[in-house]
């Protein structure tokens, strides 16, 4: 059985999802909630990905080994990134909280 492999240039782009620009009217208020609610969609979409990947790869679809990794560690990129952000996020919180006015 012949395996066909894709060059590496027809793969597609790896990285964070585009952030979307706001329009003008809009207030500040919205733009952190809309910025953490397509962040939260972008790691979602991944992980799902992911788990797609590992079930066609299981099920025999045709799914490559390298391929299901790949989406697999990209998911785990993801939620680790987004970890780190809240993290950093809750510190600058709690950083402006201890201020004295």
């Amino acid at each position: 059985m012949a395996v066909s492999i894709a060059p590496v240039a027809n793969l597609p782009a790896v990285g964070p999802e585009p952030i979307p620009a706001s329009p003008s009217g809009a207030n500040s208020d919205d733009g952190f909630g809309t910025l953490l609610a397509n962040a939260i969609r972008g790691v979602e979409a991944a992980r799902r990905d992911g788990t797609q990947a590992v079930e066609r790869f299981l099920s025999g679809e045709g799914q490559e080994l390298h391929t299901a990794a790949l989406a697999v560690q990209r998911a785990e990129l993801a939620f680790e990134m987004f970890l780190q952000v809240r993290n950093k996020v809750v510190q600058a919180y709690q950083e402006i909280m201890r201020m004295q006015i």
